[in-house]
């Protein structure tokens, strides 16, 4: 996929990473006309299960289903992303390229040390991609808001998304990793020991979903404040 002017671009370490976490606001915002990039930094190489070539390939098969119009591998080497100027600046580049108004990032308490790096690589990336007299190419662009996901996290959420009526793309998105998530019980050892993936992304966004009264949702968090137009719209009741 070639380099367009993107609205949103979800940055994650892995494949597979960003359809299992907030696969279904991505493919929300792409049916709300919205371009929608996904960055992986990593071409999963380390995984237990499967080859990085395989793994591009289903990437390119659940980009399609999710709607995404750009998805970008960096090649940083799985399991062993370092929080570099280099990295920095790499992914700094990409954000210049498309140009994103929104960026998706992964939450900064992790147990992966590759999804903390991509946390921090992505922040300080998009405010490196704002300096005018940096040395990359293409105008300097800032995006305007980062939002985090916040999904399969403990803790306090800032907001919630409906992704009821995209909850069965999503689950699709991430069954196109089938070297991954082939419904043997290894498949089971890759995200939760034991766990198997779809049944705890249905219970969690559906656990989600009880807490705003719609069906399923993903979580997110923001770390500044958020500014409500008219309180009286607001849709979660209080009583």
């Amino acid at each position: 996929m070639d380099n367009i002017k993107l609205d949103v671009l979800a940055i994650a370490a892995h494949r597979d990473d960003v359809e299992i976490t907030c696969g279904g606001t991505i493919i929300k915002l792409a049916d709300r006309g919205k371009k929608v990039g996904i960055l992986d930094l990593t071409a999963g190489e380390m995984g237990t299960k499967g080859t990085a070539e395989e793994r591009g390939a289903e990437a390119e098969k659940a980009a399609k289903i999710m709607g995404v119009v750009f998805r970008q591998n960096l090649n940083f080497p799985d399991a062993g992303i370092e929080l570099t100027r280099e990295n920095k600046l790499k992914i700094a580049q990409v954000i210049r390229d498309t140009k994103p108004e929104l960026i998706i990032l992964p939450y900064w308490v992790q147990r992966h040390p590759d999804h903390l790096a991509a946390s921090l690589l992505g922040y300080d990336a998009g405010f490196l991609a704002g300096l005018k007299k940096l040395n990359l190419r293409g105008e300097a662009h800032r995006p305007r808001k980062i939002i985090y996901t916040s999904s399969f996290r403990e803790g306090q959420h800032s907001f919630f998304v409906d992704i009821t009526d995209q909850m069965e793309r999503k689950l699709k998105a991430v069954a196109a990793y089938k070297s991954q998530f082939d419904g043997t019980p290894s498949a089971k050892e890759i995200y939760k020991p034991g766990v198997d993936i779809f049944e705890y992304m249905t219970v969690t966004a559906q656990h989600y979903g009880h807490k705003v009264g719609v069906k399923y949702a993903e979580a997110f968090v923001v770390k500044e404040v958020i500014l409500i137009a008219d309180p009286s719209e607001m849709p979660v009741r209080s009583i």
